[in-house]
């Protein structure tokens, strides 16, 4: 069925290739067409049929540049050597978020060799002393270990497994625990393997439109609108606290501390016996050891932020904190941060005799290795944004949209979008790669004025903020995800129980954000009103419908 659409698709683009330009002559100036949409079309329509993110993206540029420059070969060739090119070493900003993502995943990579990150999980779960402190800690744990979310999973999920077993936290519980603070916690951290690649999607379309605003200010400012994120993490401290559940996670939680079973009796437990391997390897090190490379990368990088904003503010500028920020170089103060960071957890590792200087480089490179997939999307995020950019795909959809869609309508439009796209995919980055450099721009077009004055405005910052958010759901809830399967995989739990009973909490949190969240930020409320609306709701749907769960302890 796959090949069959794949075919098909790819027909009916090739019959509009010939069809908008017989004669095979490059398109100098594109006037906005239903062709505007082929591109990231293709991107998401392959994305949901073949859930082969990286695949889809790259024909979506192919399709771009076939009718840009008018032929078949001549697209697939400058796609590779003119479009993906000229998206990496045509811009200085993409090299250096290339090198802290690379960075970042060697600290990673040396933190979790030393033995460090288990020593942090280690030294708490001395207090998962019951049903309730076990369940509590872990989500504690889950927001600790913020700086990225397959970190998270394998880490938490498997030092706190033994100890949620024992006090009879069902494994449903224990990999929704996991989950809900594994990409909607990175999602929200300033600094982390995913806000960089975030914010490194607005480069194109604030290039493009002569925005001067730092993208990572933007990324800061959209913190407080990514209501999904925030309303997914209380939820779930909620349920905890309040000891209430409902659905089928009831059932679970009811079965695991009646009868102590954390499985049901069909379960097959999702155990990846080369991850556990893998972090099982290295001997359990002292907290400090992650505690010290952590703080710094906070530390060096705020402090970077304040001496390039310092150095690069404009003369007679007040030396205002947001002043500093909006002038600093966030991706130089993101290298010094995670460079400098990954040097001390190299000596830290050497001098305390964790680790030969040997291991601990290969421990750095194999860290930076795991990034490589992250990077390649990168490049396809960066190149899609520069091919819809060209042939005008948002101003198509605001030509196309401007009789019914309204400023206020673009937050809660775009986030179900994003939830849709990313839930089929599975694939919250690829969603953001093709979501944002057609929504941006759209955006700025529909609100229309000062572009460096509209980025600073609520609505534009939601429907920003909706695309991550809403991809976020996708990454969360979808089976396909692959954080969700690495939360079945961290837990020991049955990959199927886990969605089953997963998916209504999630819709839950859904729908609180469209309505609290998008909705009423789209007619103007003040965002901390909605976020306090969306906890009001969120406390009364678990006393509602929530039950509190039998136990025989």
């Amino acid at each position: 069925m796959q090949r069959k659409i794949l075919f098909s698709l790819l027909i009916l683009v090739a019959g509009a290739l010939l069809f908008a330009n017989s004669k095979g002559e490059a398109i100098v100036s594109f006037e906005p067409s239903i062709i505007s949409l082929l591109p990231p079309l293709t991107a998401i329509t392959l994305a949901m049929v073949t859930k082969q993110a990286h695949l889809s993206l790259f024909l979506g540029i192919v399709i771009g540049a076939c009718f840009i420059t008018g032929g078949l070969w001549s697209g697939l060739t400058s796609s590779l050597d003119h479009y993906l090119v000229n998206s990496l070493a045509g811009s200085e900003s993409h090299t250096a978020i290339m090198m802290f993502t690379m960075a970042f995943g060697g600290l990673i990579g040396v933190m979790s060799a030393n033995g460090s990150l288990k020593g942090v999980l280690q030294a708490a779960s001395k207090y998962a002393t019951n049903n309730f402190r076990g369940q509590l800690l872990t989500a504690l744990m889950g927001l600790v270990i913020f700086f990225d979310d397959y970190s998270n999973s394998l880490l938490v999920g498997n030092m706190m497994r033994p100890f949620t077993d024992k006090v009879r936290v069902s494994r449903e519980k224990l990999s929704y625990l996991i989950d809900s603070t594994a990409a909607p916690v990175a999602s929200l951290a300033a600094v982390s393997t995913w806000s960089i690649f975030q914010m490194s999607l607005l480069d194109t379309p604030y290039v493009t439109y002569g925005i001067t605003q730092s993208t990572y200010v933007t990324f800061l400012q959209s913190i407080p609108y990514s209501f999904y994120c925030i309303i997914a993490i209380i939820f779930l401290f909620l349920t905890v606290v309040m000891r209430k559940e409902f659905g089928p996670m009831l059932h679970a939680e009811t079965r695991s501390q009646t009868t102590g079973e954390v499985l049901s009796k069909n379960a097959k437990p999702m155990m990846d016996k080369e991850l556990v391997a893998t972090l099982d390897a290295s001997e359990t090190s002292h907290w400090s050891n992650a505690a010290i490379p952590i703080v710094l990368v906070l530390s060096i990088t705020i402090g970077g932020l304040f001496i390039t904003g310092l150095q690069d503010l404009a003369q007679g500028v007040e030396k205002s904190f947001i002043n500093i920020i909006s002038a600093s170089n966030p991706n130089t103060a993101l290298i010094w941060g995670s460079f400098f960071a990954g040097f001390i957890a190299i000596g830290i590792s050497v001098f305390r005799g964790l680790l030969s200087i040997s291991d601990a480089m290969d421990a750095w490179i194999n860290g930076a290795r795991s990034m490589v997939m992250a990077c390649v999307i990168l490049v396809l995020a960066w190149t899609i944004g520069d091919i819809c950019a060209e042939i005008k795909t948002a101003e198509y959809i605001v030509d196309l949209t401007k009789d019914f869609l309204t400023p206020a309508l673009l937050p809660p439009v775009t986030f179900i979008t994003a939830a849709l796209v990313s839930f089929s995919t599975g694939s919250s980055w690829a969603t953001m790669s093709i979501l944002v450099p057609v929504t941006v721009p759209m955006a700025i077009q529909l609100m229309g004025g000062d572009n460096n004055a509209i980025v600073q405005t609520p609505i534009f910052i939601s429907t920003f903020a909706a695309v991550l958010s809403g991809s976020v759901f996708g990454d969360h809830s979808s089976p396909i995800a692959d954080t969700t399967v690495l939360s079945s995989t961290a837990s020991g739990a049955d990959h199927i129980d886990h969605v089953r009973t997963q998916l209504p909490y999630a819709l839950v949190c859904a729908g609180i954000a469209l309505v609290a969240g998008y909705f009423l930020t789209g007619i103007g409320m003040n965002v901390f009103i909605s976020i306090f609306v969306g906890i009001g709701l969120s406390v009364a749907i678990l006393k509602i419908f929530g039950k509190t769960v039998p136990t025989n302890l």
